[in-house]
């Protein structure tokens, strides 16, 4: 079967464990509304709020990101699934997209919610004409968050003590991502007298790190699960 193929069958194995298990929606997504409101009750002032809940959007995403990422190798590693892949000679690229095709389609439902959340919480509002803007960094920030997330997460799943090494490797990584997502949904939202046009370049930054995730992670993957 074909690379593509292989990937979009274990993006479905991945989506059909999240299905059942409900760990995005009974965990991750009232974590994540956990955290905008501690950070809501932390900063406590209207018009600090309206200027930073972009960047708390984006912060409860990448928190949320690594619970969904030792979720999904703890499914994969505890009864040796992921080694039973390798001996079968599953091409690991294909492993490696379609688990952060998986994980995109969770951390975009997430994004969705806890967008909504910051309009209804932070008094958010979504111009018209920054729609387009919005759903493209929206996309971006996805897959770069997703390429990340797979290729440490793969990394890390060897180790004792994961759990800790994940953030100590992840966190640093997508800073870049964090910067460009924020950046670019204010300009989406008019936030601080952005203007859409602002948020374009933004969004080549988000591209190019998802590519570059992208293409690194599909190739380093396999070394990596190996060792």
């Amino acid at each position: 079967m074909s690379v593509w193929r292989i990937a979009r069958l274990v993006a479905a194995k991945d989506l059909r464990i999240e299905w059942h298990s409900r760990v995005l929606t009974n965990q991750v997504l009232p974590f994540a509304g956990v955290t905008m409101v501690i950070f809501a009750f932390a900063l406590d002032s209207d018009a600090v709020l309206e200027r930073v809940a972009p960047g708390l959007v984006w912060l409860a995403t990448m928190f949320s990101m690594l619970v969904l990422v030792q979720r999904t190798f703890a499914v994969e590693t505890d009864d040796g699934a992921l080694d039973a892949l390798r001996v079968a000679g599953v091409d690991p690229r294909a492993i490696f997209l379609g688990k952060a095709g998986g994980l995109a389609v969770q951390l975009l439902v997430l994004e969705v919610v806890l967008l909504f959340a910051a309009v209804v919480l932070f008094r958010q509002t979504v111009p018209v004409d920054g729609l387009v803007l919005l759903v493209t960094t929206l996309i971006s920030a996805t897959c770069g968050l997703a390429a990340v997330g797979t290729l440490y997460g793969g990394l890390a799943a060897g180790f004792r003590g994961r759990e800790t090494l994940l953030p100590l490797l992840t966190l640093p990584a997508v800073a870049p991502v964090l910067i460009g997502a924020t950046r670019a949904v204010e300009a989406a939202l008019g936030t601080a007298g952005a203007v859409v046009s602002d948020g374009w370049p933004w969004v080549g930054l988000l591209l190019v790190f998802a590519v570059a995730f992208g293409v690194g992670g599909s190739l380093a993957f396999g070394p990596l699960i190996d060792e």
